[in-house]
């Protein structure tokens, strides 16, 4: 009864109308959660706390089946998305409605969304590859900041009797040319010291290089060369093995021998 049962999870499970199910309950719920931010009539407040019971309901289910169809479930709990899904699931049941922890459930149910990242392979590698690249961006970042701090520094020595607004301290002076490595209106700080100081177009340009085209595209390279390993990655797990082929070519060649045995005698 058991094993038949779980069989029948693990096709309901690998079925494509399932997962296409599963997608569309967490739009649903992602449209469910922003209409929530209006102001709704009485009948519609109803709809949508039985659309979010429906959904909490539905997640249950699915997580338990996801659960249930594992062959070692001790396993399940090593991958992170299935402890993130199992814990929005979970703080989703804390009803919204007189509890302590309603604010906390409103904001769980918000990362139900997140769960697409879960049920979508290709946005799992995505992720994934961001997370992995973190550390080699960690000095791509330092390295920044370096040059941040520097040009910050003369920025608030040199500009500082123009606009203290702008160029008061260093950290006044960072927030600054974060707005002029972003583009926004940054031709109006450049022109403004331009004024006193006719060359000081070289300062902004010189940084704009460093900061937009230099270590922007210098973080882009490392996360495609990230992302490209991910899915050598799934496309290896995808294949068999050399050591799998072999033993099943010795498998094959057992049973062939058997069979021409059989047909000799």
């Amino acid at each position: 009864m058991y094993q038949n049962t779980k069989i029948a999870f693990t096709n309901l499970k690998n079925n494509k109308f399932f997962e296409l199910t599963v997608i569309c309950v967490i739009i649903i719920s992602a449209l469910e959660i922003g209409a929530k931010t209006f102001q709704l009539s009485s009948a519609a407040i109803s709809i949508t706390s039985l659309l979010d019971t429906f959904i909490t309901v539905f997640f249950l289910f699915e997580i338990s089946i996801r659960f249930l169809t594992e062959e070692d479930k001790k396993n399940f709990f090593k991958s992170a998305w299935n402890i993130f899904d199992t814990l929005v699931v979970v703080i989703s049941l804390i009803p919204i409605n007189d509890s302590e922890m309603a604010l906390l459930a409103r904001l769980v149910r918000v990362f139900r969304v997140l769960r697409m990242v879960s049920v979508v392979p290709e946005l799992r590698v995505l992720i994934n590859s961001l997370v992995k690249a973190l550390p080699q961006l960690g000095y791509v970042v330092l390295l920044m900041f370096i040059i941040f701090y520097i040009y910050a520094a003369i920025g608030s020595f040199l500009f500082d009797s123009i606009n203290p607004k702008l160029w008061g301290d260093i950290a006044i002076s960072m927030l600054t040319l974060f707005r002029v490595m972003t583009f926004e209106d940054w031709t109006d700080i450049q022109y403004e010291t331009m004024e006193i100081y006719p060359y000081s177009w070289i300062y902004y340009m010189t940084f704009i290089f460093f900061t937009t085209f230099a270590f922007l595209n210098m973080v882009i390279g490392i996360v495609v060369n990230v992302m490209e390993e991910e899915h050598s990655k799934e496309k290896n797990k995808n294949e068999p093995s050399m050591s799998e082929l072999k033993t099943e070519i010795t498998e094959l060649k057992k049973l062939i021998l058997k069979l021409d045995g059989q047909h000799s005698k």
